[in-house]
């Protein structure tokens, strides 16, 4: 069964979806697979998609918004605006395999807000997105032009305008979705976040957000909505890490919880799916899908008994930290 969390006064299934593979990442979907995938996942109980504008520029919402049912929730970012372009396009544009006439550019500004917000619900077909989220802010992607772009939400007016929509009832949250907790905890100091979409920083592999996010997290009332559950593909057997080629050290480790997962006769892909959930701050966890298949085996993960001893066992071996929740 799939329960459903708050993130604030919204209830959404602890089990959503991202669709950054649905805009093309690393490889084309077709338009009737991808249009299967999603009505896949919506008939299995997966209620709640999160896509951006950067997946595919513009490819992924406009495919989600193509089949996605009303009662869907939706999370979507701001943060880049799609500039209309003329081609010819390279086969692959950023890791996106998309020839959406449109280049982006990184627009954290309050104008720059509002376009975004407005220019998703078109491709999506929408009247209201519950969910907005800042995209990739941080000198993860941005290096030494951080500050700048962060004084475009303090200073050029960019909170201010997901305030306005959030009082204004065209957004029920706001938050930032990003790849590290430094930038979250940040941003944390000068302005409340109703929600963070933290992707790849709480894994099996990963829990140093034990120590100072979450507990942040916690006391301010921000919920966690948990991207990259398997480590770009890593913990699904794979041999990708961060969206790179996977460290050997890091395979290694891997490895290692896998060995556990089997000798307790459970599939590694559930147990790092069902783990994150176990933390109370977290309101959901949205695997990317690209299949029928992928939804399949996403609820099967979910679905998976996984004994007590498993965790026992991660935490012996030093594999897993000693003060992570685990399912019960």
């Amino acid at each position: 069964m799939i329960r459903r969390r708050t993130i604030g006064a919204l209830s959404v299934p602890e089990l959503g979806f991202g669709t950054a593979p649905l805009g093309n990442l690393y490889r084309e979907i077709a338009p009737e697979d991808a249009r299967a995938t999603i009505l896949a996942a919506q008939q299995a109980g997966l209620g709640y998609a999160d896509t951006a504008p950067h997946y595919g520029l513009g490819l992924a919402e406009k495919r989600l918004g193509a089949a996605l049912a009303a009662e869907t929730i939706v999370s979507t970012k701001v943060g880049r605006v799609m500039i209309p372009a003329q081609g010819p396009f390279p086969p692959e544009r950023n890791c996106f395999f998309t020839q959406e006439p449109f280049e982006p550019i990184y627009d954290y500004t309050h104008d720059g807000v509002l376009r975004s917000h407005d220019d998703s619900l078109a491709r999506l077909g929408r009247d209201r997105i519950e969910i907005l989220f800042i995209h990739d802010i941080g000198r993860l992607t941005h290096g030494d032009a951080h500050p700048a772009m962060l004084a475009q939400l303090f200073d050029g007016g960019g909170f201010r305008a997901l305030q306005r929509l959030r009082d204004e009832g065209a957004i029920d949250a706001f938050g930032i979705g990003v790849n590290e907790t430094e930038v979250a905890i940040e941003i944390m100091d000068r302005v409340h976040l109703d929600v963070i979409l933290m992707a790849g920083r709480y894994t099996l592999l990963e829990q140093g957000a034990l120590t100072d996010f979450f507990p942040r997290c916690q006391a301010e009332g921000t919920a966690i909505v948990i991207g990259g559950p398997y480590n770009s593909g890593l913990l699904t057997g794979g041999a990708t890490y961060n969206y790179e080629t996977a460290p050997a050290a890091i395979v290694e480790r891997a490895r290692m919880i896998e060995a556990v997962c089997t000798r307790h006769g459970v599939a590694l892909g559930a147990a790092a799916l069902q783990f994150p959930l176990a933390h109370p701050a977290v309101a959901s966890v949205i695997p990317g899908l690209a299949s029928i298949k992928e939804v399949q085996e996403t609820v099967e993960r979910h679905e998976t008994a996984i004994p007590a001893a498993l965790w026992d066992e991660l935490k012996a071996e030093k594999l897993l930290s000693a003060q992570a929740p685990v399912p019960a």
